[in-house]
């Protein structure tokens, strides 16, 4: 009896330890399964995250190559055609009117660089004062062989084949884009009369040294500007020279070794910028 005790306990121990050793053994295997599931949802999370980010990097790329074809679009827009040079004596029946970034190439014209073209400028003047009476107070019309003329009566006088109008700079700052853009299409309309078989040329407000730009008068306002006057003359059957183009730096800003006067406006131009300003008009007028 005792013996059969013993046997049953001993039957009975055995059969505890290996339950033991099958709960033992099945431990790792739940662990190795939850291990393995882990490595899954690692490997399917990292996976997303590439995926995210290389669609993050394909719409930059796309973005980036949307806005490189539109700056492109717009450069070769705004920009005009080059062609054959004119020979200086091309501008010996041209009249330029301007202000005193004009004044400066009529200057420079003594070398005979736009040959015997005649110059009706002034400092100060501009759209707005130049269609003022003869006589009123304040006037800054040209002096022409020493007279006093309106522009209107002067181009009359002269009766060039060709005319260049470069006037804004002195508006931009006083009666705003929209002011000195109503006052240029008055100013148009009275030099056809003037001069009805003329082809006349406008050309466009060149900028100022970043450094010496105002309020009011900066090479954003004679940027917009220059889009309005573009506008104008292509209306009118002017023909648009946009001489900016040639002056700026790349960002908008005058070239600084094109200017005459660094540490005063900022805005007038050197012998060098004048003779990129010639060879703008000789390459474009045609």
């Amino acid at each position: 009896m005792k013996l059969k005790i013993l046997l049953l306990a001993a039957a009975l121990g055995a059969a505890a330890l290996l339950g033991g050793c099958q709960k033992s053994g099945n431990a790792p295997a739940a662990s190795g399964s939850s291990s393995a599931s882990s490595q899954v949802s690692a490997a399917s999370e990292e996976t997303s995250k590439t995926e995210e980010s290389s669609k993050t990097e394909e719409s930059s790329k796309t973005e980036e190559s949307s806005k490189t074809e539109e700056s492109s679009k717009a450069e070769e827009s705004s920009a005009q055609p080059a062609g054959e040079p004119v020979d200086t004596s091309w501008f010996n029946d041209a009249l330029f009117i301007g202000d005193s970034v004009t004044l400066k190439l009529s200057y420079y014209a003594d070398t005979g660089a736009v040959g015997d073209a005649v110059f009706l400028c002034a400092g100060s003047l501009g759209y707005n004062n130049c269609l003022w009476d003869i006589d009123h107070e304040d006037n800054v019309h040209p002096v022409y062989e020493g007279e006093k003329y309106t522009i209107f009566d002067g181009a009359k006088m002269i009766n060039p084949k060709k005319m260049f109008v470069m006037l804004g700079m002195n508006d931009i700052g006083l009666y705003g884009v929209d002011g000195a853009a109503e006052a240029m299409q008055e100013v148009v309309d009275k030099l056809k009369e003037s001069c009805p078989d003329a082809v006349i040329y406008i050309q466009s407000v060149t900028p100022m040294l970043e450094n010496m730009q105002l309020t009011d008068l900066n090479n954003t306002t004679i940027a917009q500007f220059n889009e309005k006057a573009k506008t104008i003359a292509e209306e009118k059957g002017c023909k648009w020279l946009n001489v900016s183009s040639a002056m700026e730096d790349g960002s908008g800003n005058l070239v600084y070794e094109y200017c005459g006067d660094p540490d005063a406006m900022g805005l007038h131009f050197s012998d060098t910028g004048c003779s990129v300003w010639v060879d703008y008009l000789k390459k474009h007028v045609q």
